[in-house]
Order: structure tokens, then sequence, then C-alpha cells
């Protein structure tokens, strides 16, 4: 295998953009892996994790594109780092060609006098910087950058308490603000119900469920995954549930997070007990904690009895769950946790052992498929659980990915998180899992707890 990089100085692009030029050099004959990054240290570190770092690549800068592949031969990588650069140089289409581009935030809020929101996605070392330059010219925030410290997520976030304004993130990657749909999010319906999350796959869950419902949101609006942690205290989702207070288009407010600090979970009820709104407090790992159960609750009504095939007891069995969605993987094990199941695997493929230097699987799903084909494979493995995750920026066909690694040999259940007006379109998933011999409940849910009824 032959290692090769290339280092463009001083030309910086959008993560989820070069993860998806990554992903589409590693389908390239001869090519075993790739990776586009800015040259960060900590995005070094990664590919030298992966194998992918070279010499050149060494010496790149935290303002330099680095492009990385590990080939058959030299003439591979060589041919796969061209690629990557045609791939990098192809012009939008569409709506897209016809944006302005501008090279700085001033330049930018002079193009568009009117904007009120600044999306951030740069590295992280630079993304509070910014951040602050846009909560200082009085623009709501969303930063989609990582890594970024919890020091600067705080003070960020009271600047913005001071200012009257909205931060969302860090690492904040799916929101719906005023029917939009921001990163990873899916294409629902405006209505009444109006989400805040620190979990980005917990917002798609609840949404597209809502939607599904013949609901629809308002606003979802992501607070990133630390914002409920004891040092932050909520500020994110306390300035939310004021925002939406004030919606006149909001009736319904759900909130979504991972068991907060207990000082932090009174200083949220205690905001909820004082509002005017009708709320649903979700908070997984606690009673209550379910997030098809707050898209019911926010409904007012249940979904449809899940009427499942009659499927073989696998006593003596195990359960393997291999996730995309991190939220979707925490809240399966909860399900077996309080059913007292143990002796299963749950695992959160999205999580940075399994992604250095490679797309999130939900760009990707081709890297879930290798854990697929060994848990077949297991003897103990009687099921195999897993999420099919749909949306803007997501794979443009994750279940036909899927698909290719099942042999029919073991019971397999998905959920499929995702509606008809996503790019993927929820329906052709859910047809193309069903007619491989998947089953596929209505919710992560309910999938999971198919799955645990069949080895209790």
């Amino acid at each position: 295998m032959v290692v090769l990089n290339f280092v463009e100085k001083s030309r910086y692009l959008d993560s989820v953009a070069l993860m998806r030029v990554s992903r589409r050099v590693e389908s390239l004959s001869g090519v075993e892996a790739a990776a586009l990054m800015i040259g960060t240290p900590a995005n070094r570190d990664l590919l030298r994790g992966a194998g992918l770092l070279a010499a050149q690549g060494e010496a790149a800068g935290a303002n330099d594109l680095l492009i990385a592949v590990r080939a058959s031969g030299d003439q591979a990588a060589r041919d796969a780092i061209a690629a990557a650069k045609e791939f990098l140089q192809e012009k939008s289409s569409g709506d897209q060609a016809a944006l302005p581009h501008t090279r700085s935030l001033a330049a930018a809020v002079e193009q568009l006098p009117g904007a009120n929101l600044a999306l951030i996605s740069v590295p992280g070392d630079y993304a509070a910087l910014e951040a602050r330059k846009a909560l200082e010219r009085g623009l709501n925030v969303l930063v989609f950058s990582d890594n970024v410290p919890l020091e600067d997520e705080l003070a960020l976030k009271r600047l913005a308490r001071e200012r009257g304004l909205m931060m969302m993130g860090p690492d904040c990657g799916t929101a719906l603000i005023g029917g939009t749909p921001i990163a990873f999010a899916n294409a629902v319906p405006r209505g009444d119900i109006g989400i805040v999350s620190a979990s980005g796959t917990g917002l798609q869950e609840v949404s597209t469920l809502v939607a599904r419902m013949g609901g629809g949101v308002s606003h979802g609006i992501g607070v990133g995954g630390r914002d409920l942690d004891a040092r932050i205290g909520a500020l994110g989702m306390l300035a939310a549930i004021d925002a939406l207070e004030q919606d006149a288009g909001t009736r319904t407010v759900v909130l979504i997070s991972k068991p907060p600090a207990p000082e932090v979970a009174k200083a949220v009820n205690d905001r909820v007990a004082r509002g005017a709104k009708r709320y649903v407090v979700c908070f997984l790992g606690q009673a209550g904690g379910i997030l098809r159960d707050a898209a019911e609750q926010a409904m007012g009504r249940k979904l449809p009895p899940f009427e499942a095939p009659a499927l073989q007891k696998q006593k003596g069995k195990s359960v393997k769950g291999l996730y995309c969605g991190g939220t979707l993987c925490s809240e399966a094990k909860q399900i077996f946790a309080a059913k007292g199941l143990g002796g299963h695997s749950f695992i959160d493929l999205g999580d940075d052992e399994f992604t250095r230097g490679r797309p999130h699987p939900m760009i990707e799903p081709e890297l879930r498929n290798e854990h697929v084909a060994a848990a077949l494979a297991e003897p103990k493995v009687g099921v195999l659980l897993v999420d099919v995750v749909l949306g803007f920026g997501s794979h443009p066909d994750p279940a036909a990915v899927l698909v290719k690694a099942l042999n029919g040999r073991k019971t397999v259940i998905a959920s499929v998180v995702g509606t008809d007006r996503d790019p993927q379109v929820f329906s052709r998933q859910v047809a193309t899992l069903r007619t491989a011999g998947v089953v596929v409940a209505p919710s992560n849910a309910h999938a999971a707890e198919l799955a645990a009824s069949l080895v209790s």
C-alpha cells in the first residue's frame, strides 16, 4: 500500500463538503482509504492514527487543505489525488451556484443586511472567534464546528444571553429554523411543535415522527451536546425556551437531552413550570425518556399500532446494535437496561473511535457494512439492530448500501429516521429494506423493544 498526501495552502472548505469528496475518492478503484481535512493539529493526529499521514501532510498548517489517500500502488494513489482535486473544482449547480459568496463575515452582512443567523463551520480552534464576531454584530449563531473548548462555549452563551441572541452549539449538527433544515436535518412540514434538543439524531427522530403523524415543527433548535452539563447550565436550552415562549406559532415545546446534572434539570424544570406553552420533557435515561413517547405526547396521540411479523425467538442468543445515530444507540441501550437484559452489544459507529480520518456513517454507511458482516458471522448473535438516518447531508441511498451486507441468515430489525419529503424518500428506503427481508419498525424504540422481546 502507498500513502500519498497533497497540501493546498490557504484553502478552507466545510467539513461536510470534504467528507462527501472523501467518500467519492474512497470509491475509486485501487483506493483503500481517503480523507480530506483541514490541516489542524487535531486533524493531523486523526490522519496519523488512521495511517493516512505522509511527510508532506505533516507540514500542513491549520489554514491548509490536506488530501490523504492510501492506495494499492503509486499510480492509483496519484490518480486518486488528481480525482480529489477535480471533485473539489466541480461547480455547484442550480440554486447553489447563484448564492452570493464572500470571504468575510463583514462582507456577508453587507450582501445580506437582513440576515439574523450566522452558521459557523470552521476548525474548532477558530470557531469561537468567528462566533463572537457574529454575536457582536447582533446575529444569532449556529456553531456546527466541534472541538470548541468548553470555556469558550460558556463565554459565547453568556454573551448571547446578554445580547438577547441565540447561540446554538457548538457541535450543533441539526436544526430546523423557520422551516429551513440546517445541516443533518430532515424535510418536515411547518407546524406548532417546537423542539429544543441537545441531540442531533434525537431532534431528527422526534421531528420526523411528528411529521409522519401528520404534525409539523415550528422550529427545531439544537443547543449542542454539552449544554446541559453543570458547567454550561443549559444556557442554550433556557434561551431557546424563552424564544419559543414568544413565538406565536409554537403551541407545544419538546425538550430533548441526555440526563442533565441535577441542578441543571431543576433549572430547566423550574423554567418549564413558569411557561405558558405546553411542554414535553424527554431526558434520555430517565423516566419518560423515550423519543417515540415524546413525539406521541407532543401530538396528543399514538403512532399506529406496530404489527410485527411472527419472528422466531432467539433464546440464548444476543442482540448486536450497530448504529449511525449516537442518541438512537443510547436509547436502545436504555430500553434493554430497563428490561433487565444484559449481555447485548450496542455500538455507536459515529463515535470518534470509528470515524478517525473517515466520514461519519450517516454520510458513508458503507463503514457499517464490515461490522454487519462480522456480526452476521458471530454464532452468538441472533438479532441485528440497526438505524437508517435520512435527511439533508446524509447518504443518498443508505438502505441500498446496508442490504448489500445482509445474507438473510439472521433476523435484522431496522428503524428509518426520515420523511417522504427527504431526498432519499422514506417510503422507498423502507421498501428496499423490506424487500431484503429486514423487519422495519416505525421508530427506534419500537425496533429495540421488538429485538428485546426476541431474546427475553
